[in-house]
């Protein structure tokens, strides 16, 4: 058997994506640990996988977010290395963990994390590292895949759970780099993200109350982290012009009486006036 299914462990983080939970894991051997965070209290996924996967264990647990989620699944991992995927990740397999393995040996575990190449250009909010590297040195990989060494991770001291959503592997990069254990994109292995589709949703007015959601939280993880790593006043000097241009395009769709752009506005103006006076982090699905 492969050293890898004794050494790595696959912590996945659902918020209501059962199905695309279920699709993830049948692209994965049952001889690898699987830890599957369910943020929403949907007990049906256990009763879906309890009786086919013993590999499995699932952690039912309050929605605190994506960094929270993942310590929490940290404490319950006992491999040297840890694999945490969304489940709307595609071009998972049994290789690419192989592969990832083998890259954290070869890299004698001094790195922070290390993460998949993107085949799908709408990946937007990281960006690449040279192609032509094995592994490509860079600042921030996306959260939707990150490989750890659990004692790395520990020593990083994990996700910063003041962050609900956004920005939380920015923070946790940041720190890492800091701590001179790099960040690494393994080249050889491409997948594909469906961005934004790992919820299962039931209803238009569903999806939009999501959008409004993450738009929130986009903005106020956005100026906790400049605040968190640049400073209090280098924030404001930044996000003032953004919340000047919030404020014109607030009342320029009130006088076109277009409702749902205003009301797009009204929660960005609302999310970041929340992060500059230091309020925490408390809208929820």
């Amino acid at each position: 058997m492969n050293n890898s299914y004794k050494e790595v462990t696959v912590i996945i983080i659902s918020h209501r994506s059962k199905k695309k939970v279920i699709n993830l894991i049948k692209k994965i051997s049952n001889n690898f640990k699987i830890i599957i965070v369910e943020n929403s209290y949907d007990r049906s996924i256990g009763n879906e996988l309890s009786n086919d996967y013993k590999n499995i264990k699932i952690i039912f647990s309050e929605n605190n977010g994506y960094g929270s989620a993942i310590n929490l699944a940290r404490t319950h991992v006992t491999t040297k290395y840890f694999f945490v995927l969304n489940p709307d990740m595609k071009k998972i397999d049994d290789n690419l963990i192989n592969v990832f393995y083998e890259s954290a040996k070869e890299l004698n575990n001094n790195f922070g994390a290390l993460g998949p190449r993107f085949e799908n250009v709408s990946e937007k909010s990281h960006k690449q590292s040279n192609i032509n590297e094995k592994f490509g040195q860079i600042e921030s990989i996306s959260g939707s895949a990150m490989f750890f060494c659990t004692e790395v991770f520990d020593k990083n001291k994990g996700f910063d759970e003041n962050f609900f959503l956004y920005f939380e592997e920015t923070d946790y990069c940041y720190r890492s780099n800091k701590n001179n254990f790099k960040i690494y994109q393994v080249n050889s292995q491409k997948v594909y993200h469906e961005i934004g589709t790992s919820v299962e949703t039931t209803s238009k007015e569903e999806i939009n109350k999501l959008k409004n959601l993450y738009a929130w939280h986009f903005i106020w993880s956005k100026f906790y982290f400049a605040k968190k790593n640049r400073g209090y006043l280098y924030s404001l000097i930044v996000f003032v012009p953004i919340m000047i241009r919030i404020i014109i395009k607030l009342f320029y769709y009130k006088i076109l009486k277009d409702i749902a752009r205003e009301e797009h506005y009204k929660i960005r103006l609302n999310a970041l006036l929340s992060a500059i006076k230091g309020l925490k982090s408390i809208k929820r699905p």
